[in-house]
């Protein structure tokens, strides 16, 4: 069996403290199974992971061992060929001045799949948590960005003609900086500020002039440390605040948005944390439209889709297509396995020439329409009990094709359709099972109750729910015990009504059976909430 293969995620941690991490990178950081990190990442990122990750720590410091770049190149394959979801954990952002290329130009020649995910530069950050802005009307009209880890090799005659500098790595070499610069014209009464540990509790800065610099920072280590060069600096006591706290930090494995201003208006759903319920490989646009309300989005697979375990059923009933007068279709998986199978009996769309079709959902007749294919029939609610109701045909005596789960499902759309006089023909198109385990970013979320909103689009994503939960917390077997404040949002009927024998209550339902539906009914309830507070 061929091993499958991990991906590498280049990741930046931002300034320093944790709490300046990005959403994506700390849901990454709870499923890692391998985090490679560098000296300058902030110690409570390394308690973001899950408990059984292995942590590498390759960090650079100067006068210090520390692990070769080659090293740490063969690391990062050696366990993304293994199968492992890695984390490639970098100060700052993983671009600036942050050695990716020769990772990335390793993992692209052993085939590793990547993903760059950024972060908050020390060379933005540093100055605007000191109050010091990097551009001004007046002052400075451009910046530059450098590193002074050789300070030899930078053209300083072109350097100390811009208005504002910023620089890296630059604290054992301040010395040289300075005389650099006033020796190439600049003068020493040029402000001057460095900002050390930039954005932690530990954070200090010092400011004065190119002249005199030295003489208050001699003796001191300023590393690691951001200098800003320029009239810029000189704005800082207009600008700071009367106490800069740097004192921000988020618990161990959990993650709480930092407060928003209330002079600027927000989206909807910011500050909920929604944990999505879908099927494995499903596409991640519902999660994408909850994240463009202001959400914050951990998806939870909780349903698997595979073939039946027997395709004789469907194989004989795309056989004798034509003896069919409608075919029925309730989801985009009875879409992609019906079609599968037409396909592999050297069949296409000819084949259905003389049956009608009638699909339930919005999103099984797009899929259906991607097949260059239109329905016949929509019910207007998006639900198989308006299916029948609206049925634009009489049934008697017609017969039926319907594929469908094998485990099951749609009973009271056969029921009815077999009433109205029609001979339907139930065939398996694929199973559906629940998956082996739940993430780990999933997991935290709801061990720690940091889990606002659930959502679950159908019957079987909340009956796997409840067992991959009853697995996961066996002391928990009763789900209401540990969802106690979490709203509970559904689609629609059907699966309202398994949320509440499982449950024991529905919080939304969506008004409109769609996706779009749940989205505008979830936004509802934030904002009535809101108001009600």
């Amino acid at each position: 069996m061929t091993q499958e293969r991990g991906k590498v995620y280049l990741v930046g941690a931002g300034p320093g403290d944790a709490a300046y991490l990005t959403v994506k990178a700390y849901n990454l950081l709870a499923a890692a199974e391998v985090l490679v990190y560098d000296a300058l990442v902030d110690a409570q990122l390394l308690q973001c992971v899950p408990d059984d990750c292995l942590k590498l720590d390759v960090g650079k410091r100067g006068g210090k061992p520390s692990t070769s770049q080659a090293q740490i190149n063969k690391l990062l394959v050696k366990h993304c060929l293994q199968g492992k979801q890695v984390i490639r954990l970098k100060s700052g952002d993983p671009l600036i001045f942050g050695r990716c290329t020769s990772e990335i130009e390793a993992l692209k020649a052993s085939g590793c799949d990547f993903e760059l995910v950024p972060g908050i530069s020390s060379a933005l950050a540093a100055p605007l948590l000191a109050g010091i802005p990097l551009t001004d009307p007046v002052l400075s009209r451009t910046f530059a960005v450098l590193t002074a880890h050789e300070p030899e090799v930078l053209d300083w005659e072109a350097l100390s003609r811009l208005e504002t500098l910023v620089i890296l790595m630059g604290g054992r070499h301040l010395a040289e900086i300075v005389d650099q610069l006033v020796q190439h014209g600049r003068s020493h009464l040029t402000p001057i500020a460095i900002i050390r540990w930039a954005g932690t509790p530990d954070q200090q800065i010092w400011t004065a002039q190119l002249g005199n610099i030295l003489e208050q920072t001699t003796g001191l280590s300023l590393s690691p440390a951001v200098i800003v060069i320029g009239e810029v600096v000189g704005l800082r006591k207009y600008l700071q605040p009367e106490k800069i706290d740097c004192q921000v930090s988020i618990t161990a494995k959990t993650f709480s948005p930092p407060a928003m201003s209330s002079n600027f208006p927000l989206s909807p759903l910011t500050g909920k944390m929604i944990l999505v319920t879908r099927s494995v490989g499903q596409s991640s646009q519902f999660s994408d439209r909850l994240i463009a309300s202001g959400a914050t989005v951990i998806e939870m697979p909780t349903l698997e889709i595979g073939p039946p375990s027997s395709w004789e059923a469907l194989d004989n009933a795309i056989a004798h297509l034509s003896d069919f007068d409608w075919l029925i279709l309730t989801s985009t998986n009875g879409i992609d396995y019906f079609f599968e199978r037409l396909i592999a009996q050297g069949k296409d769309s000819r084949a259905l020439a003389g049956v009608k079709i009638a699909v339930v959902g919005e999103k099984t007749a797009q899929s259906l329409k991607q097949r260059s294919l239109q329905a016949d029939f929509i019910p207007p609610n998006f639900v198989a009990d308006s299916l029948v109701e609206n049925f634009p045909d009489k049934l008697d005596g017609k017969k039926v094709l319907f594929p469908r789960v094998e485990s099951g499902g749609r009973e009271v759309l056969v029921k009815e359709l077999t009433l109205k006089g029609a001979k339907v023909i139930e065939v398996a198109a694929y199973q559906s099972c629940c998956p082996s385990s739940i993430p780990p970013a999933a997991k935290l979320a709801l061990q720690n109750r940091k889990v606002d909103v659930i959502t679950f689009a159908s019957s079987k994503t909340v009956q796997f729910f409840c067992q991959l939960t009853n697995n996961i917390f066996p002391n928990n077997s009763d789900a209401s015990q540990f969802l106690e404040g979490v709203c509970i949002a559904s689609i629609g009927p059907q699966t309202s009504k398994t949320c509440h024998a499982l449950f024991g209550r529905v919080d939304v339902e969506a008004q409109e059976y769609t996706l779009d539906g749940l989205t505008q009914a979830l936004i509802a309830w934030a904002t009535n909430s809101e108001m009600r507070e």
